[in-house]
């Protein structure tokens, strides 16, 4: 039952997004970032307060890169919600999962090709290099109604987004290693992207009552809670809950906002986006599954 946390998790980040398409009409991509940082640092400071965690960290150039990868994916997240059908967007950051296999394999022909072996790919590496490449055979189809609507940019910004999440996950899960509390790492990805975001609203001009309705303002609070929300169950999910499913449940995701795109914004999906979406799926799940079994002493994953 604990993997169920998982669901939970994508339905609050899947939620988040549909706040972040609202209000990426009234908001620049900037002060999106700076409210949802700002917002989710009250919170984590008042739950990690409540629990006496101690903010001191004796990794903080840890904390540091993933904070630099993490506000690297959020911000090109973000803007692939704003220009994108919801269900595209949220579909090409969960090829997070197709990245980290990539890497994994990518790690695996350097550490044999260093250590003056022949530099191939055994039977295990292939079989997930064969789900990288169908992973990446989605993003063709999920992206072809994109490119006939002119949206190349936005569509390559969204698959950023999903190779940043990947190194953010690598990231945290070194932190985990390092004894570093889950609240600790959230809430200093938080300060991160509350710095980044208002670096980035003083350089264009910080005016944050700027003609904006309240109806458009209402969002940014929940924006704030449903993103924290969100990572502490997805924390929880991987702390208590079978890595394995918890990784595939995660995919969710996709699902809940395929229908806030359909019920919300009356996105128009072809056949072929729905073909590239259920690839991505079955390619993240393959790839989560051999990297799990297959390959559990890859180089990658051993640090």
């Amino acid at each position: 039952m604990q993997a169920l946390w998982m669901v939970l998790a994508a339905f609050f980040f899947a939620s988040m997004a549909v706040g972040i398409k609202v209000a990426s009409g009234s908001f620049g991509l900037a002060e999106l970032v700076f409210y949802r940082g700002a917002i989710s640092v009250i919170f984590m400071a008042l739950v990690l307060r409540a629990r006496g965690t101690a903010l001191a960290t004796s990794v903080p150039w840890m904390h540091a890169w993933r904070t630099m990868i993490g506000v690297f994916s959020l911000a090109t997240w973000f803007y692939a919600i704003a220009h994108l059908p919801l269900a595209t967007a949220m579909t090409l950051n969960y090829m997070s999962g197709v990245w980290v296999a990539a890497f994994v394999v990518g790690g695996a022909v350097l550490y044999s090709q260093t250590n003056g072996k022949n530099g191939g790919v055994d039977r295990g590496q292939g079989a997930l290099m064969a789900t990288v490449l169908a992973g990446f055979a989605g993003v063709v189809m999920l992206l072809r109604p994109t490119l006939d609507q002119n949206q190349l940019f936005a569509g390559l910004v969204g698959l950023l987004s999903g190779m940043g999440a990947a190194l953010a996950y690598i990231q945290v899960t070194a932190l985990g290693k390092a004894g570093e509390p889950e609240g600790r790492t959230v809430f200093y990805f938080s300060v991160g992207t509350t710095v980044a975001g208002l670096l980035g609203v003083l350089r264009d001009g910080f005016t944050p009552w700027h003609n904006v309705s309240w109806q458009a303002a209402a969002w940014l609070v929940p924006i704030g809670v449903l993103a924290t929300l969100g990572q502490w169950s997805m924390t929880r999910a991987y702390s208590r809950g079978a890595t394995l499913l918890v990784a595939n449940l995660q995919y969710a995701g996709i699902v809940f906002a395929a229908l806030y795109s359909l019920l919300l914004f009356d996105d128009q999906i072809s056949w072929l986006g729905w073909v590239g979406m259920g690839v991505i799926i079955a390619s993240g799940v393959a790839a989560t599954i051999l990297r799990t079994r297959a390959l559990p002493r890859a180089p990658a994953e051993e640090h």
